[in-house]
């Protein structure tokens, strides 16, 4: 028995024969191939790369939420003219090391571009593996060859890679692929977002499970983080009572209170209308999260108002009289849109994104404000709106006088930036509410690229420093409030409520703690929302905060995790 220790990231103990994802595409071999044509290969480079930017968009046309974006964004990968354009210069018979055939070509350019993207680091270093999977697929499709992918099989599989390009785990089924184990990545990557919408139990950055032999039985504990190789008879005697502890978690009735009947409300983070139906039908008490990049995405050009208001109305329409929080353009990052943001920021993660676009470009967030609001009068839905990356109560009350004067009502804030939690009690003397988006929240607390596996340990939510941060944010927004009713003021008396729409919210046990932190709601995937209901009704509002307690004193996370577990047998039973 063999076993590995990485970061868990969906719940689930399963057994299953590993299957490795294939070898990559090999290499072309250097020079020139006999008779070749420039100008007709420079042809086949434009039409191979149009070919795969065409599978990709087909691909997205039938995904959802963070799948169908993460497709999307690689479907404008394929077109990149940086990488098109410099594999056409390098078949110039004059270019430094002779002419190449159109693979060669193509695979010096996208090995330039993605040398040039890690040496601007963060986000942008992300996106180099991006652009070194779109090369391979172009390649793939200029030899004839199907593009690379997950291994086929008639039977279920756990899926081991060192990690996945995003276009892969987007698609992947998960009536084959039963579990998800990789060296690298990190619980905040995109494999372990996508994992998580799905549903599949997942473990990543545990060093070596890329090199278990293919057919080799393995037990995958993604709430513990651990796969071991050859398991015994507990570790198949866990998976069975997985399997029965799962259906008893399958459905969620809508409503989530505490034991005590202290309710939290638990949302759905969506991004389109077809999410939006299937977070209603899971039983999501309104949404948390309304990504809007979904609309801007795969465009060379701002969305018109009326294209904008058929996407907002197509959420609003699934949740009549029920709060949804729609979130501004998050621009900028991981998400570079060519009308909007600046791709030679040294540093994009610390650059021009999300609100402060407005700065460099104003106007969009204006009109999408308006288009939000025409969408909010044509629906039923209790729309609130919030702007990402606010730093300052100065940014906060900008955002929110632009939102008054859109005729939206109620005008919140994202906290990502410590700066935003440390000064809460001044952000939300403005806003009306903040939501904790905990994944950038984490890497900027801990200086740590939330996409780099290496950093995996530092990028976790668990962190006691992260966790005195959300608590800052629930202390000053009381004191936000208590300065409201001390003025008078009859709209100013409302609650200051703190909701969390990151990936913490989906961890059951993290979700305990963020309720005893003064938390009011919790918005996830969908697929997580049984999980957290069934921990949350075992406990009451004193536990709850009890747990935080105990996580806030911790040394480490690995520390404040296994403390809080230990308080909740809950977690063992459920298998969570």
């Amino acid at each position: 028995m063999q076993q590995f220790h990485g970061v868990g990231v969906t719940p689930g103990r399963v057994l299953g024969p590993v299957l490795q994802m294939p070898a990559p595409v090999a290499e072309p071999a250097p020079g020139i191939v006999a008779g070749s044509d420039a100008v007709a290969d420079a042809e086949r480079i434009k039409a191979a790369s149009k070919a795969v930017q065409t599978a990709l968009k087909d691909r997205a046309a039938t995904a959802t939420g963070d799948a169908k974006g993460v497709l999307e964004a690689t479907a404008m990968m394929a077109a990149d003219p940086m990488l098109v354009k410099g594999a056409v210069k390098l078949l110039d018979p004059a270019t430094e090391g002779g002419p190449r055939s159109a693979e060669r070509a193509v695979w010096d350019s996208g090995a330039a571009v993605a040398q040039k993207l890690t040496a601007l680091g963060g986000y942008m270093a992300e996106r180099a593996a991006d652009i070194l999977d779109v090369r391979s697929r172009i390649v793939a499709e200029l030899r004839g060859l199907p593009a690379p992918g997950i291994p086929a099989s008639d039977a279920p599989f756990v899926l081991a890679a060192e990690d996945l390009a995003p276009a892969d785990t987007a698609t992947l089924d998960p009536a084959k692929v039963i579990a998800l184990i990789t060296s690298g990545g990190g619980p905040q990557s995109h494999t372990a977002i996508l994992a998580r919408s799905l549903g599949l139990t997942a473990v990543v950055a545990a060093e070596g499970v890329d090199r278990i032999a293919d057919g080799t039985e393995v037990y995958v504990d993604g709430g513990a983080g651990t796969v071991i190789a050859g398991p015994g008879q507990p570790e198949r005697d866990a998976a069975a009572a997985w399997a029965t502890q799962a259906s008893a978690l399958a459905a969620f009735e809508g409503s989530n209170t505490l034991a005590d009947g202290h309710a939290v409300p638990l949302l759905a983070n969506v991004g389109t209308g077809k999410d939006a139906a299937k977070a209603a039908a899971a039983g999501a008490e309104g949404v948390g999260l309304l990504r809007t990049e979904f609309c801007f995405l795969d465009r060379d050009s701002e969305p018109t108002h009326d294209e904008q208001v058929a996407a907002y109305g197509a959420v609003f329409a699934e949740f009549p009289g029920r709060k949804v929080v729609i979130r501004t353009l998050d621009a900028g990052a991981d998400k570079p849109l060519p009308f909007l943001t600046n791709t030679d920021e040294p540093n994009p993660a610390l650059g021009v994104r999300g609100y402060r676009t407005d700065t460099t470009s104003p106007g969009v967030l204006a009109r999408q404000l308006a288009a939000i609001a025409a969408a909010a009068g044509q629906h039923e839905a209790d729309v609130w709106v919030m702007a990402p990356m606010i730093a300052t109560p100065e940014e906060a009350a900008h955002f929110v006088s632009l939102a008054r004067e859109a005729g939206l009502r109620t005008a919140g804030v994202m906290v990502e930036v410590p700066s935003a939690a440390l000064t809460a009690r001044h952000v939300l003397a403005h806003a009306d509410f903040a939501s904790l988006g905990t994944n950038d929240l984490t890497q900027y607390a801990m200086a740590a690229d939330r996409m780099l596996g290496p950093l995996a340990a530092l990028n976790n939510p668990w962190q006691p420093a992260v966790l005195h941060l959300i608590k800052a944010t629930c202390d000053g927004a009381r004191a936000a409030s208590a300065a409201g009713s001390a003025s008078g003021s009859a709209a100013e008396q409302k609650p200051k409520p703190v909701g969390v729409c990151g990936e913490a919210a989906a961890d059951p046990a993290l979700a305990a703690v963020l309720v005893g932190l003064g938390v009011s709601t919790l918005s996830m995937t969908p697929r997580a929302l049984a999980a957290v209901n069934a921990v949350l009704a075992t406990i009451t509002l004193a536990k709850a905060q009890e747990l935080a307690g105990i996580a806030l004193e911790a040394a480490s996370a690995v520390e404040a995790r296994d403390a809080v577990r230990a308080h909740l047998p809950v977690l063992e039973e459920l298998g969570l």
